[in-house]
């Protein structure tokens, strides 16, 4: 087993708005990055770096290296891919190449641990959640890969789970010496259903009203409140303690204006997330027989209008 240092090489799976961010921050504080993309994105980046634009940061910009398949060991590889595109990026990742590094998934949902540990090592994968509005805006194929970081925060959870501490811990040091604040947890379980909870609401009423967090919060109070109830009620049953109260409260720290990463791709006649979140809600209620009728709904109404 090899020993992170503390100034761990970091591989990014998917530099759009989390990915992308991420890797930008790293590089700023010192550190080897490496992103995959596709082979337009990886020139891209390669030749314009990455350019940041946030309420937090300020505006900078970072070079980092660009490949569309990992070639050499690193120390950690961050997937940040979108669910819909995992199992396609997967495969930038080849087990072989990526040995004892530290896989950890900051994707959406509650499902993709078991895959994950099916792929690679599975002592080595260390599931993370994120909390931040960040996006990859649109670009001509010139200049830097453009990032809009909107929220005044970037937190991440890292569950340590099986993976060695010492590692996990080193990069959440890491991250947070490059500006995020990060932190290490032992139960994945409740790390994993904290965010859920959160996003599930927001995620899938945003979508189907078309409407910022800040219209949702006032004129579908009610709808939000019992997504929220039903969210919790179903971590609870998969032994994540859940407090509907404290997720209600969050709500009202995100800016009036924040989207979800789901409307944002609604808007953009990109694939949804649908089933690894309202999906993934629904089985989880299901297999404990935990009634969630507002949740049902939405997912019907987003599926019916061709989501």
């Amino acid at each position: 087993m090899t020993l992170m240092t503390s100034k761990p090489t970091v591989a990014i799976l998917g530099p759009g708005g989390i990915g992308g961010l991420l890797a930008a921050l790293l590089s700023r504080s010192g550190h080897r990055v490496i992103c995959l993309a596709r082979e337009a994105t990886a020139h891209t980046l390669s030749t314009g770096g990455i350019e940041v634009r946030s309420r937090q940061f300020g505006d900078f910009t970072a070079a980092v290296e660009a490949h569309t398949e990992l070639r050499e060991p690193v120390d950690a590889c961050l997937i940040t891919v979108k669910q819909t595109a995992l199992d396609s990026a997967l495969t930038r990742v080849p087990p072989a190449v990526l040995g004892d590094a530290l896989v950890v998934p900051l994707l959406n949902g509650v499902e993709h641990p078991a895959p994950l540990r099916a792929r690679y090592q599975p002592d080595r994968v260390a599931p993370g959640v994120i909390r931040v509005e960040s996006t990859r805006l649109a670009s001509g194929g010139t200049g830097p890969v453009v990032i809009e970081h909107g929220s005044p925060f970037v937190e991440i959870d890292l569950a340590a789970g099986t993976a060695p501490r010492s590692h996990v811990e080193t990069l959440a040091a890491a991250l947070s010496a490059a500006g995020v604040t990060a932190r290490v947890t032992e139960d994945e379980t409740t790390a994993l259903w904290a965010k859920m909870a959160f996003l599930a609401p927001f995620a899938l009423l945003t979508t189907r009203y078309g409407a910022p967090l800040g219209e949702v919060r006032t004129r579908h109070h009610e709808e939000l409140e019992s997504l929220v109830a039903e969210t919790a009620a179903v971590s609870r049953a998969c032994g994540a303690p859940a407090d509907p109260a404290q997720a209600l409260a969050r709500y009202d720290a995100f800016p009036a204006d924040a989207k979800s990463s789901m409307q944002r791709d609604a808007e953009a006649g990109r694939p949804l997330e649908l089933d690894a979140i309202g999906g993934a809600l629904l089985r989880a209620a299901d297999r404990h027989g935990v009634l969630v009728p507002v949740t049902a709904r939405l997912v019907r109404e987003l599926q019916a209008a061709g989501h």
